[in-house]
Formats: structure tokens, C-alpha cells, sequence
């Protein structure tokens, strides 16, 4: 120091301490600056992690070929049968004649006045029993209070057995209606009741009973090549291996089954868009801009990345782009099957090459994709890992981590050294302040008692 304590002001002593305090904060600065860097380098693995892991997800999609359905159906006329096809399917056509739909029961009654009217004079409980031709018979007992054409399509309802009943309302009264509540022959069914509601007697092999038939239990019936098939319900599962059929109305079409790419070439750009994804991701944040050019915009995109001339980086980027590019089975590359790589390294699929490739080569093609899927994993394993190893993502972020834990326990240590040296030398200042201030005033004191003094003699 170069003026004594007795001529330092107030704000003077204040700016020598600010100026020790930053000498002793120089060295925070640099770890804190270290820290802001070993930070963004973890950040910039972490985005490098995010896509490669959604690469490492739709890989998923390609591992097995034989779960993506590559069959398609189609049907020569419309409004008769919808078709689908699994991979089970063989290629080919299928001619389906006489088509006629699997139907349910449907009886009515005769129209019987409104339907809360009461239906005969007797008291007591009287029940249906509803016998079905597979066997099964259930019986439903009415109560006296419930009979009238709604009590008693409510009591049948409430069983909920193998027949449903509503009241249909028409302009000479109304109607009792029963439906069987599945399809197929062995779902007809037969009525008998008692007392009033022996009315509702119903059985195919009778005549002249109070019940008509709207329409007669049936299974579906259709030929396929000629040969007779029949079904309890209007969905064919068992007819054409791998081929289900809805039939939809009676008539004639033709199946085809095709083979379909379509699923697997999804499958596939799925993994060329992620590809893409993890490969920008890398290429940005290792990417170079010179000085000039960084300076001249404020975009981030316009500064170099924070791994520029990091090894493990650029290898996985590498690894990656070569597990496409060096694939090869059966006489084909990936650019066989649209999957491209530009000088760039932006990854591309076109789906109408992959289409045409797989219609002339179905199995090179899909040996290809399990190929490029052998070696897409094992550069993602290498990058993320797997269980019991560490992938080199993770090896980069954790040395970070270490050193970022280590730089804030520096600093913390730094700052406690810091604050005690701080607090001695402003202890020192205001110890030498109050004894210069303490001597100013003696001197004062002592000056006039001089003057004093003086003045009397």
C-alpha cells in the first residue's frame, strides 16, 4: 500500500479490498468456467444418448422379419366379403361362390293391444321356457304384476340367456319379438309357456301356433374352389390358412392374397429416420465453424459443437453410417433396397425401391435388413451399452461428471479459504481505521489544550 491507514478514506479501503477479493476469485473463475464446459459437454452426449436410443427403439421393428405381415387381400367385388392376410397366407386366388350369411332366430307375435296391457286374467306367477336346439333351456318366470308385453320382455331379458325380447310398437298394437342372440343353426329355439303365456308357444315342427317366423336360424354357407364350407358365424378363420373372411352379403367374389412390403419397408424407414436423427445430432455437436463465421451470426447453429475433435464421437458417427453403407447379403447393398447414404452423410428411404426390390428378392431383401439390423445393434450396444457394461457414452459422461463433482468441491473449498483471508484483512483495516481516527482525535484534544496555553501567557 502506498498511502498510510491515517489518509486511507472509507471507499478507499473498500476498493483495495475488492481489488484482493478478485485476485483471490481468479482462480474460481477459471473452474467455474472449466464447470460451464465439462456441463455442456455432458448436455451435448446427452442429446448424442436421446437419439441413439430412439435408433436403438425402432431397431426393435426390424430384429424379426416373420412378425411384420407382408401379405396382403383383396377382393375382386366390393359389398361381399372383406378379407385380411397374415404371413401364414400362400399368394394366390381364391374363388368364393354362393355366399349366404350365418343368421339368428326371429320370432313375433300377434299385435296384442299397447304393451303395458295386461295379457290374462289369472293370478300367480306363469313362465316361458325357451329350449335351444344345441340343448341349453332356460325358463323365465313372470310374475302376475309383470304381464304385459313389456314386463315380459323385461323378465327374458333380465336371465340373459340365449334369446333377447323387445316390443315393437304398430299401428294395430303391439308386438312381443324374439331374437336368438348368436347365429348359427344350432342356435334355433323353441317357446313354451303357461297359462296366459301359452300364447307365445312357438316350435319349428308345429303348425298354426301364435308366433311367425321372421327369419330361421342359419350358419353361413359359401363355396371356396368349389368346395362346400359352412360356419356358425359370418367370420371364416379355418378356411384359407392365414386368410380370415368377414362375409358381408350373399354373392360371389375372388380373394387375392399378394405379397405386401409395406410393413416391413415402414419398419425400415422408421430406423433410416432415426439413423438420420442420431447422425445430425452427432455431426452438430461435433461440427466446426471458423471464427469469422461464428462472430458474424448469434444462431448457435453458427458456433462450432462443444465434442469438435472428440475421437469417440466421430467413431460412433462412423460406426454408424458404416452399418448401412458395408451391408451386404445376397447380391445386394443397401442402396439395392432405397436405403442411402449422401456425400453428406444425411440418411435417406425410398420406399418404391424397397418395394421393387422385395417383389423380385424377398429373401435377399429381408436378409439384407437382418444384416443391416445385426450391425445398426451392435453399434448402438457400443455406444449405449448393455446390462453388466458400459457403453461410451456413458464412459464420456461420467469422467464429466467426476470432474464437474470435483470442480464444485474445489470451488466450495476455495471460497471457505477465501471468505476466512477476506475477513481477516477487513478485521486488519478497521483495527488500524479506529486507531488512526483514535490518534487523530488525541492529537486534536492535545492541539488545543496547546492553544490553550499558550494564549494565558
Amino acid at each position: 500500500m502506498t498511502s498510510s491507514v491515517s489518509s486511507l478514506g472509507s471507499s478507499e479501503i473498500t476498493s483495495q479490498i475488492d481489488t484482493v477479493e478478485a485476485r483471490l476469485d481468479a482462480p474460481i473463475t477459471v473452474l467455474q468456467n472449466q464447470e460451464s464446459a465439462d456441463k455442456a459437454t455432458i448436455s451435448a452426449w446427452s442429446s448424442i444418448q436421446g437419439t441413439v436410443s430412439s435408433l436403438s427403439t425402432a431397431l426393435a421393428g426390424i430384429s424379426n422379419l416373420s412378425t411384420i405381415n407382408n401379405r396382403a387381400a383383396s377382393t375382386s367385388t366390393t359389398g361381399v366379403v372383406t378379407a385380411t392376410a397374415t404371413n401364414t397366407a400362400a399368394v394366390g386366388q381364391y374363388s368364393l361362390t354362393n355366399v349366404t350369411l350365418a343368421k339368428m332366430q326371429e320370432i313375433y307375435s300377434s299385435t296384442l293391444g299397447s304393451g303395458s296391457a295386461k295379457i290374462g286374467s289369472g293370478s300367480g306367477a306363469q313362465s316361458l321356457t325357451i329350449s335351444l336346439k344345441n340343448g341349453k333351456s332356460e325358463t323365465v318366470s313372470v310374475g302376475s304384476g309383470d304381464m304385459t308385453l313389456n314386463g315380459i320382455a323385461a323378465a327374458i331379458n333380465k336371465v340373459a340367456g340365449g334369446v333377447t325380447a323387445s316390443v315393437v310398437g304398430t299401428a294395430t298394437g303391439d308386438r312381443l319379438v324374439l331374437q336368438g342372440s348368436a347365429t348359427g343353426s344350432a342356435q334355433a329355439f323353441s317357446v313354451t309357456g303357461t297359462g296366459a303365456l301359452a300364447q307365445f308357444d312357438y316350435s319349428a315342427s308345429a303348425t298354426g301356433g301364435a308366433m311367425t317366423v321372421a327369419q330361421a336360424a342359419a350358419n353361413a354357407a359359401l363355396k371356396i374352389n368349389g368346395v362346400p364350407v359352412t360356419e356358425t358365424g359370418n367370420t371364416v378363420t379355418t378356411a384359407i390358412p392365414g386368410v380370415t373372411l368377414s362375409l358381408v352379403s350373399s354373392g360371389s367374389t375372388t380373394v387375392s392374397v399378394s405379397s405386401s412390403p409395406g410393413g416391413i419397408a415402414g419398419a425400415v424407414d422408421s430406423v433410416a429416420t432415426n439413423l438420420n436423427a442420431a447422425i445430425a445430432e452427432i455431426a452438430k455437436q461435433t461440427a466446426y465453424v471458423a471464427a469469422s463465421s461464428a462472430s458474424a451470426s448469434t444462431s448457435s447453429s453458427a458456433k462450432s459443437g462443444v465434442l469438435l475433435g472428440n475421437y469417440t464421437a466421430s467413431d460412433m458417427s462412423s460406426q454408424l453410417l458404416s452399418a448401412v453403407t458395408a451391408a451386404a447379403a445376397s447380391g445386394l447393398s443397401s442402396n439395392a433396397i432405397g436405403l442411402t447414404v449422401s456425400s453428406t452423410g444425411a440418411v435417406s428411404f425410398n420406399s418404391a425401391t424397397f418395394s421393387t426390390a422385395y417383389a423380385a428378392n424377398p429373401t435377399g431383401v429381408a436378409a439384407l435388413v437382418d444384416q443391416i439390423h445385426k450391425n445398426l445393434a451392435a453399434a448402438t450396444t457400443n455406444a449405449l451399452g448393455s446390462a453388466g457394461s458400459n457403453g461410451s457414452i456413458n464412459a464420456q459422461t461420467t469422467s464429466y461428471n467426476d470432474d464437474v463433482t470435483s470442480i464444485t468441491s474445489q470451488i466450495a473449498q476455495i471460497t471457505k479459504q477465501n471468505n476466512a483471508q477476506l475477513k481477516i484483512l477487513v478485521d486488519e483495516y478497521s483495527i488500524a481505521e479506529s486507531a488512526s481516527t483514535s490518534a487523530e482525535t488525541t492529537q486534536a484534544y492535545l492541539s488545543i489544550f496547546t492553544s490553550t496555553g499558550n494564549s494565558s501567557g
